[in-house]
């Protein structure tokens, strides 16, 4: 079986693209939380398991988690985003 490979978008066509990130429960899984990226018409682009996300992140200081969080999803949001 052949799996496509996920294509991301470069920062700046991301940013072009994401309004918001929303942390958010998962509605088929309470108790469980993720980031939900959301475009300038509010419109769902696509979401992030946040322990996922975290542990991608690895360790950063308190004060810079938000930041980091932000510059990884930038930075893996797929391409099809753009077919939305």
């Amino acid at each position: 079986m052949n799996e496509e490979q996920i294509r991301f978008l470069s920062v700046q066509e991301a940013m072009q693209i994401v309004a918001a990130i929303q942390e958010e429960e998962d509605i088929h899984n309470p108790g469980k939380r993720i980031l939900t990226v959301y475009n300038h018409d509010d419109r769902e682009v696509c979401w992030f398991d946040y322990d996922e996300l975290i542990e991608a992140v690895g360790p950063v200081a308190k004060g810079e988690l938000k930041e980091a969080v932000q510059n990884y999803i930038l930075m893996h949001i797929p391409d099809w985003a753009l077919d939305l």
